[in-house]
């Protein structure tokens, strides 16, 4: 059968659908899907087409696929030790560091990171790191959607945790050249779902001359930059005494600030930084939970003032989007020293959904539930007790939902995580083999 005729290939019903746009909450909702796309969304009560498969889903929520923009997968192997040294693992002495990992360890420790994002709700991760050959295709087998890249610096980060600060040209072209062939191989694979990134690590562990050349790199591949930007007070003092400029007014210089760039932390970033933030039409990636964990909030409702987009990730230390909602409206107000009315639930949902859609430059395929867009969503179990009751939907799930919730989870519309088990692989065997891995970076450490 044909146009309206033809069946569906699933209709979730009697769910409550967090649409992440103008239509907002729709309770007792159909959602249906064919050929990848949501082709229904309207109240029980309307007449839905037929389906070849149909789930009831009473007392669950559904809402759109997190976009978690900024993820290091292969750093689950610091899990609960780092966060307490200071600052991430790249700089800090006596822990092990991705170079220290073979292919085969990044790629099951890539593996862990990637099925708990999953788990939790993410559709799409932004994921840098060593070993992203290894890695991009041991996540892509998942089935969620991967913007994936190598770490680029020309820094030499083995001197860096001994306070030596070198910049060597063949590092750096080596990266790029890895970063440049995995391009050329991955990105648009897997019918869109894979994205090659390019991962100019920090403003301060790149020389200009280096950022000046990803920048022209990028620019001439369509690639988005996924960097790490005033993420550390040494950062900022680090690139005024080499350049007389902020690191924002580097990348500007350097032509990398435009809305291609996808700039996490922002931690120390001033008001002129936050104005050419927003003037080019950049992204901030905000790390609220990494960064409240070190003592330090990020300006978000400014940025948000100035009309910067923002995103959401979870970074290194954990895969949970909705424990990074709650977090970023808490330090957010925490900033702003009370309750205000532009920094709700509805906030940081869009930061985690369309916000990050908009980021990645897929805002017109994901990020809201709407008829003709991806079927990109996840489904929460609202029947348990810390979710009801379920008054006000979207203030439930952000104030005390959890990833643990995540009951279903689909990317165009295949389901990958069915009875909070991810579809496509052994959960427990990526467990053990990451579990593995991780234990032998610390005994060779």
């Amino acid at each position: 059968m044909t146009g309206a005729l033809q069946p569906l290939d699933l209709l979730l019903t009697g769910a409550t659908v967090i649409t992440g746009d103008e239509a907002g909450v729709i309770e007792g909702a159909a959602l249906g899907i064919r050929g990848g796309r949501i082709v229904h969304l309207a109240p029980a009560a309307q007449p839905a087409p037929p389906a070849l498969r149909t789930v009831a889903l009473p007392g669950r929520l559904v809402t759109p696929g997190f976009v978690n923009a900024h993820l290091h997968a292969v750093l689950v192997m610091v899990r609960g030790v780092a966060a307490d040294l200071g600052f991430a693992p790249s700089y800090t002495p006596g822990v092990p560091k991705g170079t220290d990992a073979t292919p085969e360890e990044a790629r099951a420790l890539a593996r862990l990171g990637a099925v708990e994002a999953l788990l939790a709700g993410s559709t799409l991760v932004c994921d840098h790191f060593v070993h992203a050959d290894a890695t991009l295709e041991a996540m892509a087998e998942l089935g969620l959607r991967i913007h994936a890249g190598w770490r680029v610096h020309d820094v030499d980060f083995a001197r860096v945790p001994k306070g030596e600060w070198s910049f060597d040209a063949a590092l750096g072209e080596d990266l790029l050249r890895r970063t440049l062939d995995l391009h050329d191989r991955w990105d648009g694979a897997l019918g869109g779902r894979i994205r090659v990134q390019m991962a100019a690590h920090a403003p301060d562990t790149c020389s200009p001359g280096f950022l000046r050349t990803l920048a022209v790199e990028a620019a001439a591949r369509g690639m988005r930059v996924n960097t790490h930007l005033a993420q550390s007070r040494v950062e900022v003092e680090r690139v005024k005494a080499a350049t007389g400029l902020t690191p924002a007014a580097l990348l500007e210089e350097t032509g990398l600030l435009n809305d291609q760039l996808l700039a996490t932390h922002c931690l120390y970033v001033d008001e002129d930084d936050i104005a050419r933030l927003a003037r080019a039409g950049a992204h901030a990636v905000h790390v609220p939970k990494c960064n409240a964990a070190s003592g330090r909030l990020a300006p978000t409702p400014a940025l948000k003032a100035a009309g910067v987009n923002l995103a959401l990730c979870t970074d290194t230390q954990h895969g949970d989007m909705v424990e990074a909602m709650r977090w970023a409206l808490a330090t957010g107000r925490i900033g702003q020293g009370g309750v205000t009315a532009d920094w709700q639930p509805a906030d940081v949902f869009r930061m985690a959904t369309l916000g990050g859609a908009r980021a990645v430059g897929m805002a017109d395929e994901i990020g809201t539930l709407a008829v003709g867009k991806a079927a990109d969503l996840v489904v929460f179990d609202a029947r348990r007790p810390h979710l009801r009751p379920l008054i006000n939907p979207l203030g439930t799930l952000v104030h005390t939902g959890r990833g643990g919730d995540v009951e279903m989870v689909l990317v165009d519309g295949e389901i990958l995580v069915e009875d909070g088990r991810p579809v496509r692989a052994d959960l427990e065997e990526i467990c053990t083999e990451a579990d593995k891995a991780a234990r032998a970076l610390w005994a060779r450490a």
